[in-house]
């Protein structure tokens, strides 16, 4: 049970990792921007484990300018499971970019979609303008029987209130990184959080991990704002 008397509650106080599901993260070593190394990954995945969450979904960035493809992923995938002996379930998906390279391997249908069910996409565009036909994509992405995850849409600058009422009433489902809520990504982004959280658009968090001392230092350290403790009995109702 979340308390709400102590506003100066941080996020590792707060019980939310625990039993919970990371549905982004860039854990899987040596593929993009994240965590270099298997060492590293494994360091990650024991820290998971103490903090208690309980499955995560390691989803590397595959876009033009690091244009991963889902056989080597696999492959990565299959080194990381057969080193790592601890109890956090790991599952593979991917963070596709809205780009050229998106539309080409969703017409292939060469894709790593993320959920159980294997029915769900998560997606990204640039943190300053929206890709050509970021509607329009999203609506082929559905006609190829996938449902679209918008990743972190509270860090893209470009996006407003109106925007977020649009995709939400349009069924694209959103996921929140967990870290905005304690400003890891600014003010404004700590803001979008705290109104899509309000309104109830989240449906997962994630911690998008690159790095894991700047994880550690955002939920270890950083306080929440008072209006941020109120809500945190929200996510207790977002996809564990």
């Amino acid at each position: 049970m979340f308390s709400l008397f102590n506003t100066k509650k941080k996020l590792i106080n707060t019980g939310i990792f625990n039993g919970a599901t990371d549905w982004h993260s860039h854990i899987l070593p040596g593929v993009d921007d994240g965590i270099p190394s298997l060492e590293d990954s494994l360091e990650v995945l024991a820290y998971y484990e103490k903090i208690g969450i309980r499955e995560v979904w390691l989803t590397p960035h595959i876009m033009e300018d690091m244009p991963n493809t889902p056989e080597e992923l696999r492959k990565r995938f299959q080194e990381l499971q057969e080193a790592y002996q601890g109890t956090v379930q790991l599952n593979l998906a991917a963070e596709n970019m809205m780009d050229n390279l998106f539309n080409e391997r969703l017409e292939a249908n060469e894709l790593l979609p993320i959920g159980h069910k294997g029915d769900h996409l998560l997606v990204e565009t640039s943190y300053y303008q929206p890709p050509i036909d970021l509607h329009g994509t999203l609506e082929r992405v559905k006609e190829k029987g996938y449902q679209p995850i918008l990743a972190h849409p509270e860090r893209y600058r470009y996006m407003t209130d109106t925007d977020y009422d649009y995709l939400y009433s349009k069924g694209v489902k959103l996921q929140m990184n967990i870290v905005s809520l304690a400003g890891g990504y600014g003010k404004s982004a700590q803001e979008k959080a705290l109104m899509m959280l309000s309104k109830g658009y989240y449906s997962f968090f994630g911690s998008d991990l690159h790095y894991l001392p700047n994880f550690q230092n955002a939920i270890n350290t950083k306080a929440l704002k008072k209006e941020t403790v109120e809500m945190l009995p929200r996510i207790q109702n977002l996809i564990f």
